[in-house]
């Protein structure tokens, strides 16, 4: 009866196991629509519904540089049907330049799987009287105060890097916030910022299509898919370091199977031909929209200080 009992249960818990998911999951990104991070969440999300046999909806809940996501994630059900697109943002710089973030990065996250890491790239508009990162600096030092750049938030990435780079090169620039990097980008092209030190992923078509100037990219070697875009190290920004990265997180306390499912489904879908091709090429070391991580990667902030 015992032994009845026990595979019975056993059984029971397999069924359970097995069952997810039952209804559509939402992958909730923390910016607007068109940036880096909602890229690679679209990107993936058609794979996933495949492998997973359930829809995977990918929600923007942008403000505050992705925390606005991760609040509501970090407060969600741990059942596996909300996650969130992890980001540098939220889940490590958010805590320490921001004040009362309302949860623990470290603590009240599952996280799940990381996918990768993007460089950063100073883009200009075309239209800019300048055609590299001296002439730019030029042109900020006779304009005092007049030059601005965008970002995803305060506290991104973006707003760090250009905080970076202002007193690296010595110059005053002013520092407009968006809630995420696409809306960034329509403003560039449009004029009513200077430049922007966004995500390579959504800038990289605007960039091959004469859009926008790329004067430096945050790798330590040059991309080859950009090959004539130096490196800050090369300009002389010396000590400019500057990355993303992503991950599927979810609530803490999740189950272990749940997550596992999750995982393989996310690992597919980034194996998937056409998702290498068109956000992992592998040309080079350094020649990849999105460098992706080991799995025993364990997140930091990126390095800007």
């Amino acid at each position: 009866g015992l032994l009845a009992l026990a595979l019975s249960t056993s059984s029971f818990f397999a069924f359970g196991q097995q069952a997810f998911p039952t209804k559509p999951i939402r992958l909730i990104v923390g910016f607007a629509p068109g940036g880096g991070t909602d890229i690679v969440a679209r990107a993936i999300a058609p794979k996933m519904s495949e492998i997973l046999g359930q829809s995977v909806i990918v929600e923007n809940r942008a403000g505050a540089a992705g925390t606005i996501a991760a609040d509501m994630i970090a407060k969600s059900s741990p059942d596996g049907y909300t996650l969130l697109m992890g980001h540098s943002n939220s889940n490590a710089i958010a805590p320490y330049v921001l004040t009362n973030v309302p949860y623990n990065p470290a603590t009240d996250f599952t996280p799940i799987t990381y996918l990768g890491y993007v460089p950063n790239v100073l883009v200009v508009k075309a239209s800019l009287p300048v055609n590299s990162v001296a002439q730019l600096i030029s042109l900020a030092k006779a304009n005092p105060g007049q030059m601005t750049y965008g970002s995803s938030g305060i506290g991104s990435t973006q707003h760090l890097a250009g905080a970076l780079f202002s007193k690296i090169a010595g110059i005053q620039m002013n520092h407009v916030p968006y809630k995420g990097s696409g809306q960034a980008i329509i403003d560039l092209l449009g004029g009513q910022i200077t430049m922007n030190f966004d995500t390579l992923p959504p800038n990289l078509q605007q960039i091959k299509e004469g859009g926008l100037k790329a004067l430096a990219i945050s790798t330590p070697k040059r991309l080859s898919i950009l090959p004539n875009v130096p490196t800050f190290n090369e300009v002389g920004i010396v000590g400019f370091d500057v990355t993303n990265w992503y991950s599927i997180m979810g609530p803490k306390a999740m189950d272990p199977a749940v997550v596992n499912k999750i995982d393989l489904a996310v690992k597919a879908a980034m194996a998937d031909p056409q998702i290498k091709k068109r956000h992992c090429r592998k040309r080079s070391r350094y020649g990849r929209s999105i460098k992706p991580l080991p799995n025993n990667f364990k997140a930091h902030a990126p390095t800007v200080h």
